[in-house]
Order: C-alpha cells, then structure tokens, then sequence
C-alpha cells in the first residue's frame, strides 16, 4: 500500500510539473510547433512521396487484381448492408488481431514461459508472472472499452464517414491513396494524442481520469486500452479514427489503419522489448516516470522537451530496432550505482 501511495504520490507531482510546463510554454508556441510537425509532414511527402512509392507501387499493380477480386466477391455478399459490412471490417477484424495478439502476449505473461521471451522483458523483475486479479480487473474493462465504449463510436464513425465518401464502395482505392491517407492518419494521431494525453496528465484531471491508466508503471499488451471510459474515448479513439472521417476513406484502408494502430499500441506496452519489432522503451519509460514521453513517434516531445529526461537514460540508449538476439538489458545494462 505505501508503495502505491508513493507511486500514486509521485504521478500526481509529475503531473503537476507537466501542467506547470504547458502553461509556461503557452498555447501560441504548441500551435507553432504542430503547425512545424504538419509543414514538415507535408513537405516530405511531397518531395519523397513518388521515389518512395514507386516500388511498392510496382508490387501492388501486380497483385491489384487479386485483391481488387476478393473485396468483389465480398462486397458482393454484403450488397445493400453496408453498415453491418463496416462495422464487420472496422470492428471484428481489428478486435480479432487485438486478441490475437494480447492471446499470445498473456501466456507469456502469465506462465513465464517460454522464457525465451522473458529474457527481452523491459523492466525486469516486473509482471514475473503479472498479478492474476489485476489482470482479470485489467481484461474486464478492455471489454468494456471494446463493446459498450469502441463498438458505439464505430457506428458514430460510419454515419460521418457516409456523409463525406462511399466507405463500402465497390472499388479500392489505388495503392497511392492508401498509403497517403495512412501518412495522414498517422501525423493525425500523433498530434491528437499527444496534446490529449497531456491534458489528461493534468492534476485536475489526472487523478479522476487518467490514474487509472497509470496503475500499471510495468505495462502488458492488453493494458493498451486499460483506460476510463472518457479517456477511451477522447484519447485512444478520437486520435485513430479522425483521420477516416476527415478523409471519407475507404472501409479497408480504415480497417488496415484500425489494425496497425492497435498492434502498435499493444507493443508500445508490451513490456518486452523483442528482436525485429519497433522498440517499446519510448513508452515504457512514461509508464516508469510519468512526466515524460507523451507521444506516439515522439515527434512532438522533442518538439516541447517532454523527452528531455528520457534521452538521458539508458533506456533512450535501448530505443532502438533490436537486430540480435541478445537482450538490449544485457548488451546496454545499467550503469552500477556507486559503492556496487
């Protein structure tokens, strides 16, 4: 219990400093600094836009056909119930790799085994195994989240998206298309989250809301969307599906987006940091600390010195694609502390 006062003691002062921060920082500068992130967004894609593209392009025009036949022999199927064809793609395809994935995740989790993997854990010692009643607590409320709070918003998304394009046309989009709307997407959800998941870092805030979130400092997979309903809402969900509204984009292109942006997430908080896969110390360390790193790519962090502490550690150090099988803990470990 005194443990977790201390935690729960530490986030809210760290909290604290954040708010103190943004407002030192003021809001003219953050819409400076977004307006630098979209800028420079859109100059890149302009100028590498079609010298990136080019062999994707080249692969996709040769497999175009199969894909273009299968959406048509789906489509086909669900002719005159669009709704039910978009809530199946945007809905029950993302949540099935969610499980999928978090499935694999939690037998590690809670057996230890195979402890291959538990070689690769990020803050060790932690979750060896996890807690089996607040995991269980954990599961529930992502179950929540998923039915009553994600599964209402995607019918929200699909009126909207109606409204501005034709989600369950009979075409898909060109391979050009979908990948700048996924560089949309992304720049969309890095700046929503980011501004987002500070306001709720907020004392004010923090400790109604977001806390609840922060009751794991050891993250997992499925905690991803451990989240009070309101933050779900505002903070996971609103940064993720902006972009398709805004865009009227294609049900597969949203469903895809919907897809990487829940694996991403998942490994964000895994709490392993594995070879071959995107490195998850970025978040890990927010979780450790609190008042630091609150993005998605840390674009913005950098932009407002919320990593400032992070690139001082050996986690920072660690932030990297892993290319070996040796664990990063073990080829970066901590420096001794004095008197070791």
């Amino acid at each position: 219990m005194e443990t977790e006062n201390r935690e729960t003691g530490r986030a809210e002062k760290s909290s604290a400093g954040s708010g103190q921060q943004e407002s030192a920082g003021g809001l003219w500068d953050s819409v400076k600094k977004a307006a630098f992130v979209i800028g420079s967004g859109i100059l890149f894609l302009a100028a590498f836009g079609n010298s990136l593209t080019w062999h994707l392009q080249r692969f996709w025009g040769a497999s175009g056909d199969f894909w273009q036949k299968l959406w048509t022999k789906v489509y086909l199927q669900f002719e005159g119930h669009d709704a039910a064809l978009f809530f199946l793609g945007t809905m029950l395809a993302p949540t099935l790799v969610f499980w999928m994935l978090n499935g694999l995740l939690l037998l590690v989790d809670t057996s230890g085994k195979p402890s291959f993997i538990t070689r690769y854990r990020i803050q060790e010692g932690r979750n060896d195994p996890v807690d089996p009643a607040k995991l269980r607590q954990a599961v529930r409320t992502v179950l929540f989240n998923q039915v009553l709070v994600s599964g209402p918003m995607v019918v929200l998304v699909y009126l909207l998206v109606s409204r501005t394009g034709r989600p369950c046309g009979p075409e898909l989009p060109t391979f050009h298309r979908g990948l700048m709307e996924l560089a949309v997407f992304s720049m969309l959800e890095e700046i929503l989250f980011y501004y987002s998941h500070r306001l709720f870092h907020h004392p004010s805030l923090y400790k109604h809301f977001h806390k609840q979130h922060h009751e794991w400092t050891a993250p997992i997979g499925v905690v991803s969307i451990y989240a009070h309903p309101l933050e779900h809402v505002i903070s996971n969900m609103l940064p993720v599906v902006i972009g398709p509204v805004l865009l009227g984009s294609h049900i597969t292109t949203t469903s895809v987006w919907y897809c990487l942006a829940l694996v991403s997430t998942t490994i964000s908080h895994c709490g392993y940091h594995l070879p071959f896969l995107p490195s998850p110390e970025f978040h890990d360390f927010h979780h450790l600390r609190f008042n630091q790193c609150f993005g998605v790519f840390g674009v913005l962090d950098r932009l407002h010195g919320t990593d400032s502490r992070f690139r001082q550690t050996k986690q920072y150090e660690r932030h990297t694609l892993l290319t070996s099988l040796t664990p990063l803990t073990h080829s970066i470990p901590e420096t001794p502390k004095k008197g070791q």
